[in-house]
């Protein structure tokens, strides 16, 4: 089935993601702008030193294609790739602080929000449908969210900003696929680049010294940036926002695992039952691609 390495794409982009904490909390007495700094300025590098040096040809090919486009393709790839670049800017900074200075259980709730906010949105935006197991599975959520948001209304400000910036970064990135997944990456990336490095001097902290700094740093432009948000778009060129967005589960529901076993946070009971809920309704919303029935693999073969 030839969407399936979209699904694992966008699996293996969110499974990453949900270990962020991971490399985040060993550096938590670090001020969350100083830490959103460092890991634009190191990802704009990384990104864009894998296109110069390692992808020239690519690089020929969609600069060859983009000046075939009309004006208005011109104007609509500049403006999504800028819309883009900011909504990603915010997302890092409120979930970076979030994630250490609130808690871990706060950033996850964002994106428990996240994936209804993204369905809706793409359900009214840009007209892409659900069949009955998708929207039975949207219900199902709803309701989970609502039994863990009565839980946390303190922090549902801070997860409704995550969830909203994120949300609209996947329904405005879906229609930005005519050029290359990583070229469109690097894009935002500098365009992220051009936003905060004028706040640098004044915001700024003094340059880390310490080592465990720049380690966790490391983990997380590569393995919790370029890897994971390379993996986001080219899953979006596949297959729809709305399922893109319900896999966005799959994050919180590993950053509250870690939350209650490895940093061991409180958890309730009503917690419990609402991430499992979550679990099941993932599963019912890619039930077709989870469970193929015999008439719908005789027909792809």
């Amino acid at each position: 089935m030839q969407a399936k390495k979209y699904y694992i794409a966008a699996l293996s982009a969110f499974i990453l993601w949900g270990f962020f904490s991971l490399a985040l909390k060993p550096i938590k007495h670090f001020p969350s702008l100083d830490i959103l700094f460092y890991r634009v300025f190191f990802s704009a590098f990384l990104i864009t030193v894998i296109n110069l040096v390692f992808r020239q040809k690519v690089l020929k090919q969609n600069f060859t294609l983009f000046k075939s486009l009309s004006t208005s393709e011109k104007k609509t790839i500049i403006r999504l790739s800028v819309l883009g670049g900011v909504l990603l800017s915010f997302n890092w900074f409120i979930f970076i602080y979030v994630i250490n200075q609130v808690n871990i259980q706060a950033g996850s709730f964002g994106y428990l929000i996240c994936p209804i906010v993204t369905t809706i949105l793409a359900f009214f935006i840009l007209k892409e449908k659900l069949n009955k197991w998708q929207k039975i599975s949207i219900v199902i959520s709803i309701i989970a969210c609502a039994i863990l948001g009565f839980n946390s209304l303190k922090d549902i400000a801070f997860s409704l900003m995550i969830a909203l910036s994120y949300a609209i970064y996947l329904i405005s990135q879906r229609k930005n696929k005519v050029l290359d997944s990583f070229l469109s990456l690097n894009i935002q990336v500098l365009v992220m680049l051009c936003i905060i490095a004028p706040f640098y001097p004044k915001f700024s902290g003094p340059v880390p010294t310490e080592d465990i700094f720049y380690i966790c740093l490391f983990f997380i432009v590569v393995f919790f940036t370029v890897i994971p948000l390379f993996l986001n778009l080219y899953a979006l060129s596949g297959v729809s926002s709305s399922t893109v967005g319900i896999m966005l589960y799959i994050n919180p529901i590993f950053n509250f695992f870690l939350a209650v076993f490895y940093f061991k946070e409180a958890v309730t009971s009503v917690q419990l039952v609402g991430y499992l809920i979550i679990i099941c309704s993932v599963i019912l919303f890619n039930k077709e691609v989870l469970f193929p029935n015999k008439k719908n693999l005789i027909v792809t073969k």
